[in-house]
């Protein structure tokens, strides 16, 4: 499974994140899509969409997409949730859910920063796509993308477009 993975759209899904994520199979999204739920339609119409919702979305999104979602992927299990925090710094509500869930892979958004990171305690990686919108102070939109396969996570590749370029 060739997986692409953003977060805190806030309405904004540019070009040449699409040409990024292209050769994806499934679209991950890690909440704050903004823009309403015609705009998630748009992405969902891009490709098969999994995702929660954020802070920031309204009732349309939250209707349609959960505080979190834990699933298999190819022999891995995924936990998502929009305010994560990272290895050590765990939002509370957060670290209930990874040891009620005890993923494999941690997919979380909120901070707008991208991070990618082993918890050697829990034994998982966590990923934080950071901010492919607009919104925020981040100087750099990012994305990522990987692979699946018989329970490994490789080829991962980040995607970063500076702020000004692609709306």
């Amino acid at each position: 499974m060739y997986v692409g993975l953003i977060s805190d759209t806030h309405g904004v899904f540019s070009d040449e994140f699409r040409e990024f994520l292209a050769p994806c199979d499934v679209l991950w999204h890690a909440g704050d899509f903004g823009g309403g739920i015609e705009f998630v339609k748009k992405l969902a119409a891009f490709k098969p969409l999994v995702g929660v919702h954020g802070n920031c979305d309204g009732t349309d999104i939250r209707y349609e997409y959960p505080y979190h979602q834990c699933f298999e992927c190819e022999g891995k299990t995924v936990l998502m949730v929009h305010i994560g925090g990272y290895p050590g710094r765990y939002d509370l509500r957060a670290q209930a859910l990874i040891e009620a869930c005890k993923p494999d892979i941690f997919v979380c958004g909120h901070s707008h920063i991208l991070k990618i990171m082993y918890d050697e305690r829990y034994e998982m990686i966590t990923l934080n796509p950071g901010a492919a919108g607009l919104q925020g102070w981040q100087q750099l939109r990012t994305a990522l993308r990987f692979k699946i396969e018989a329970g490994e996570v490789k080829d991962m590749e980040i995607f970063k477009l500076p702020i000004g370029r692609g709306v």
